[in-house]
């Protein structure tokens, strides 16, 4: 069941390519600005919620455990950067089957490759908020350089961990159209499981008699990506195996889970549609 989407994707990447440069070119058409949005984007969120929860609530970043520094803003890129990656992902990925509906109906295709596209779009833009990130941390004084290999690994573990969200929202959206509306406020509730606003170390204390909570806010899954990012690019010091074990773990399982799912719906997606 697995082995045969696979091969019929390797099969037909030059179309996955074609559809990657056709979102390439359509994200920022006609935009002035083009590109650098992809820069200002997490820069607003930053002194949105830095504002909100640094100046509004006096709330502090923890100081890098190798780095030394202490910036609430660096320590606020390096969790909204990942997090913003996965939203970006699942919410396109959820509506390329919808969106691409006449082309679905009409031309047969691996439909998988929809949602392929947009996470490789998605890294594509990622891929330049990590290094310009990477740049200014370097700036800053943060030895991030040994640890490049291991951003790109998780670069690469969340995306293919989003990848497998994102076929189960493609899938489930073409026959639950409110899914859309649904997941939106499903990442809102979900934002404040991960620590991106706030550290790990700061919650040990107030929820010392709930162990159980303590465990899901350190190991879901994309909490485990954020904390992975945060340790390379703001701590400047390398995730302990297990973290590293357990993003291949969740990026492998979700990506089984999701193809499953996919191939599943797939037989009445054009009909549905």
């Amino acid at each position: 069941m697995v082995s045969n989407p696979v091969v019929r994707v390797i099969h037909s990447r030059e179309l996955l390519w074609n559809l990657t440069l056709r979102e390439l070119r359509a994200k920022y058409r006609r935009s002035f600005l083009g590109w650098t949005w992809s820069l200002l984007n997490p820069l607003t969120v930053v002194l949105i919620y830095g504002f909100a929860f640094g100046v509004v609530l006096g709330a502090t970043a923890p100081i890098g455990t190798s780095s030394g520094i202490q910036n609430f803003a660096f320590f606020l890129l390096s969790g909204t950067l990942p997090w913003g990656f996965f939203s970006m992902v699942t919410n396109t990925s959820m509506v390329s089957l919808v969106g691409n509906a006449g082309l679905v109906r009409k031309v047969a295709f691996p439909r998988e490759l929809l949602v392929l596209a947009q996470s490789i779009f998605g890294l594509t833009q990622f891929s330049i908020e990590i290094s310009v990130l990477t740049v200014v941390m370097l700036i800053a004084g943060v030895g991030v350089l040994p640890y490049i290999p291991v951003t790109i690994y998780m670069m690469l573990m969340l995306m293919l961990f989003a990848t497998g969200v994102g076929m189960i929202l493609a899938a489930l959206n073409v026959y639950f159209r409110d899914l859309n509306y649904l997941w939106q406020v499903l990442l809102q509730i979900y934002f404040f499981a991960i620590p991106i606003i706030y550290s790990p170390e700061s919650m040990k204390e107030r929820l010392s008699d709930h162990p159980t909570v303590l465990w899901i806010l350190e190991w879901n899954p994309m909490a485990v990506y954020v904390r992975g990012f945060r340790h390379t690019l703001y701590d400047g010091a390398a995730p302990s195996l297990a973290r590293i074990v357990m993003m291949f773990v969740y990026a492998v399982v979700m990506c089984a889970i999701g193809l499953s799912i996919f191939i599943r719906l797939n037989k009445r997606i054009a009909e549905e549609l």
